[in-house]
């Protein structure tokens, strides 16, 4: 469990794991409205070195951003628990040569591929508590990097 008590050390625990992540991760986020997956998102994407507006993808589901390491934003909160996975070509972003953070990835769970971080936040005004889970061989570096940075 990582605390962050505030907007700062939530911004700095985002650009450090852009600045970790490597091409082909996939970062899934979840928590209620309000917990802060964009705003994690937004502080990745300075890790990652882009320089674009980030901003939730809830109306179009996917917003790219180009920089040193490419991101795929995708935000499923407004799928229908009917939609097919493999319509919406997901796939081509999980296996691709960018980081890709899900959004309300427990919604399109079956969909995830076999490794990927799992980020569940929960929050009260500025403060969060991440419980992340590791799934997969492919992050132990990652976790070591974490446990030194931000064990608490």
């Amino acid at each position: 469990m990582i605390k962050l008590n505030n907007l700062e050390e939530t911004e700095r625990f985002g650009k450090f794991l852009g600045e970790n992540l490597n091409p082909g991760d996939v970062l899934c986020l979840n928590g209620d409205l309000g917990a802060g997956k964009t705003t994690l998102t937004k502080s990745i994407a300075l890790g990652l070195g882009i320089e674009d507006y980030v901003t939730s993808p809830t109306f179009t589901i996917v917003n790219e951003y180009y920089g040193k390491v490419n991101l795929y934003h995708i935000d499923t909160y407004r799928l229908d628990d009917k939609v097919d996975m493999d319509y919406l070509g997901f796939d081509e972003y999980f296996y691709s040569e960018g980081v890709t953070v899900v959004e309300w990835a427990e919604k399109i769970k079956d969909a995830l591929p076999e490794e990927y971080i799992e980020i569940n936040i929960s929050s009260k005004e500025d403060k969060r508590k991440l419980e992340i889970n590791f799934i997969g061989s492919r992050f132990e570096k990652l976790k070591e990097k974490l446990d030194e940075s931000f064990g608490n």
